[in-house]
């Protein structure tokens, strides 16, 4: 596969990418192994290898235990649980599990069984509907960093050149998400005696 050929192929991989929208959830609570099927089928796109697991027992477990998930009720995880189930799965990759509590406990103490005004699924909703604009920046971005690259090493002999090109083009791309990581852990970081001093109240 050229170059070029495997750039076509990220962005069609991107414009693809799609996140379970809330009519989609069942409105009826659920028990644990509908709650991980539920998940492995509408994320499989997502999966990096055909063996990857999505979400299992054990993850859930472990949320919870980590105060990053509400516990059950007689066993049985509503809309709401799934919704931040799906916030986690994202967050996961990028931010450790007390970053992930740190962002998502303000949202599960205020938001979460709700009855009146704005409520979680409002907020997820809102949240994931700037997917596609979002998608959109991130295309134009990839091909602007992609044809840079295509610029650099270019007295090097061809067999060689491919291989740097591309090391390049992981290096930006690297790069932007360790910048983006670092903002957002400083944010995380400022937020924590905002939310300590609001515990001591």
């Amino acid at each position: 596969m050229t170059n070029k050929e495997f750039l076509t192929s990220m962005i069609t991989m991107i414009k693809n990418l799609d996140y379970i929208k809330p009519d989609a959830i069942p409105n009826i609570d659920l028990y644990m192994d509908q709650v991980t099927t539920f998940m492995d089928a509408n994320l499989e796109h997502s999966k990096r290898y055909e063996e990857d697991k999505i979400l299992t027992k054990t993850m859930i477990n472990n949320y919870a235990k980590n105060n990053l998930l509400p516990p059950p009720v007689k066993k049985k995880y509503s809309k709401e649980h799934i919704l931040l189930l799906i916030f986690i799965y994202y967050l996961k990759s990028i931010l450790s599990i007390s970053d992930i509590q740190t962002l998502l406990k303000p949202l599960t103490d205020t938001y979460f069984s709700k009855e009146e005004g704005l409520t979680l699924e409002e907020i997820y909703q809102e949240v994931f509907s700037l997917e596609k604009e979002q998608v959109i920046s991130l295309e134009k971005d990839v091909m602007k960093k992609f044809e840079r690259s295509k610029e650099l090493f270019s007295e090097i002999e061809e067999e060689n050149r491919e291989f740097l090109q591309t090391f390049s083009f992981i290096c930006m791309l690297s790069f932007d998400v360790y910048m983006k990581k670092q903002m957002i852990e400083k944010m995380l970081d400022e937020w924590k005696p905002e939310n300590d001093k609001k515990k001591k109240r």
